[in-house]
């Protein structure tokens, strides 16, 4: 059993969410912690000149929102939601808050993927911890 698992989440995650919770709650031991994670993609500077200040923030706080919309009435999980790279600050958020399993969702890989390897696949390379990938 685990004791810190972290639930990656896309901004755009379709209809898995609640699969995933599923495993997370069946891996989870007595006393641990489901933190689900969604990370929001930084605006590049050239771009953040033309837009309101604050709206990084403005698009975490949406995004966060829509979760808690989401998942309301779900009392077990804490909702974090950043700004970064996904694979990269997935397994950076891991490494600083001590998590020791990852549960997370992956498309079926298309030619792209080969090229350039989907978040999943980064996840499972870097992370300090063991990853449970669902398809």
């Amino acid at each position: 059993m685990y004791s810190n698992i972290l639930v990656p989440v896309a901004v755009d995650h379709g209809p898995h969410l609640d699969e995933i919770l599923a495993l997370a709650r069946k891996l989870r031991s007595s006393d641990g912690k489901i933190t689900i994670l969604t990370v929001a993609e930084a605006i590049p500077p050239y771009v953040a000149q033309y837009l309101s200040e604050g709206q990084e923030a403005n698009t975490r706080e949406a995004i966060r929102a829509d979760l808690e919309g989401e998942l309301q009435g779900v009392p077990d999980v804490e909702i974090r939601v950043v700004t970064g790279h996904a694979g990269m600050t997935i397994v950076d958020y891991a490494e600083r808050h001590a998590v020791d399993c990852i549960v997370m969702h992956s498309h079926r890989p298309g030619l792209r993927d080969y090229f350039l390897g989907s978040t999943a696949a980064r996840v499972v390379r870097h992370a300090p911890c063991s990853v449970h990938v669902v398809r």
